[in-house]
């Protein structure tokens, strides 16, 4: 059995009924973190474009990896690609995913935003 010492170093409270989610840093509601300070992705720079199947019952989804962005800016960009192509799709994991088989024109649209981009696998 767990003592109360070995249970607040599991983090904490993580949910109030009164503020919603707390950070479990500095146990303040998420709206007030003072610790919002977000890891800066590592890479090299390069913006790889691929297309993929697995997992997605035979259809294709174009992805785009090692952009050094933050979530936001990241969220932004998947948002012009998806535009760009007409397509939908999502960011997962530092992942922008679009729907259907865009690689050309995801490519096109990252040289026009000034990234450096190479063509990922097959």
């Amino acid at each position: 059995m767990k003592s109360l010492r070995d249970l607040a170093s599991l983090g904490g409270l993580v949910y109030s009924t009164d503020h919603g989610r707390m950070c479990p840093d500095c146990r303040q509601p998420q709206a007030q973190c003072v610790c919002k300070a977000a890891p800066v992705p590592v890479g090299d720079g390069i913006v790889r474009v691929s297309r993929a199947t697995k997992g997605r019952g035979g259809k294709a989804v174009t992805l785009v990896k090692g952009a050094l962005l933050g979530p936001e800016a990241l969220a932004e960009l998947g948002k012009k690609l998806k535009t760009a192509c007409g397509s939908g799709g999502t960011v997962k994991d530092g992942v922008i995913e679009v729907q259907g088989d865009h690689v050309e024109r995801v490519m096109d649209t990252l040289k026009a935003l000034d990234y450096t981009v190479k063509r990922a696998g097959g």
